[in-house]
């Protein structure tokens, strides 16, 4: 596992250890950003479900200026705070604890987001009540995008509330849905 491209491309990254936590191919990686980039020219990424942080890594390493990390798992964080050492960089907010607890925390600071990568336990599946919140919390800026990763027995609608999907890809067991955040309708 390692970060593809931008300024932190081939620095190699631990995945987290034991079999609780799915990492983000790179394949599916490289898919993500070739879908939704690939570069950015600043912008602030939440990944709510962070794993090892990869994505939130290769999102800052392609140009986001920040990336808010989130993980509920203690081996998580020490593998996201491992891999951060490599990068020598102060553009991230770790934090562990319930993603929708943290959502009020953030919603309370009046942050905005370009971008969210939601990757739950596929067997929990809470992507429609993540993107509940993100509208009802008022944490996306206008034309943000979302990257909902699922299993392949999951079908997300192509529209829901103010996301209108730009893209869907299948992955073998994985599937990607790229929304589009249209902003409060009036």
């Amino acid at each position: 596992m390692r970060i593809i491209s931008g300024k932190y491309g081939g620095i190699r990254l631990n995945p987290v250890k034991g079999d609780k936590t799915r990492p983000t191919t790179d394949k599916l990686k490289e898919a993500i950003f070739s879908m939704t980039g690939p570069y950015f020219d600043g912008g602030v990424f939440l990944d709510m479900f962070a794993g090892s942080g990869a994505v939130g890594m290769e999102a800052v390493s392609r140009g986001m200026d920040r990336a808010v990390l989130i993980d509920r798992s203690r081996q998580a964080i020490d593998t996201i705070n491992e891999n951060l050492a490599k990068l020598h960089d102060d553009s991230f907010d770790v934090i562990r604890g319930n993603s929708f607890s943290i959502l009020d925390d953030l919603a309370a600071k009046n942050t905005k987001f370009d971008m969210v990568f939601i990757d739950p336990p596929y067997k929990q599946q809470k992507i429609m009540q993540v993107l509940d919140q993100l509208i009802d919390k008022e944490l996306l800026s206008d034309a943000a995008v979302v990257i909902a990763e699922t299993d392949n027995t999951v079908e997300l609608p192509a529209n829901y509330r103010e996301f209108n999907e730009l893209k869907r890809k299948n992955y073998g067991l994985t599937n990607l849905v790229i929304y589009k955040y249209e902003g409060e309708l009036e």
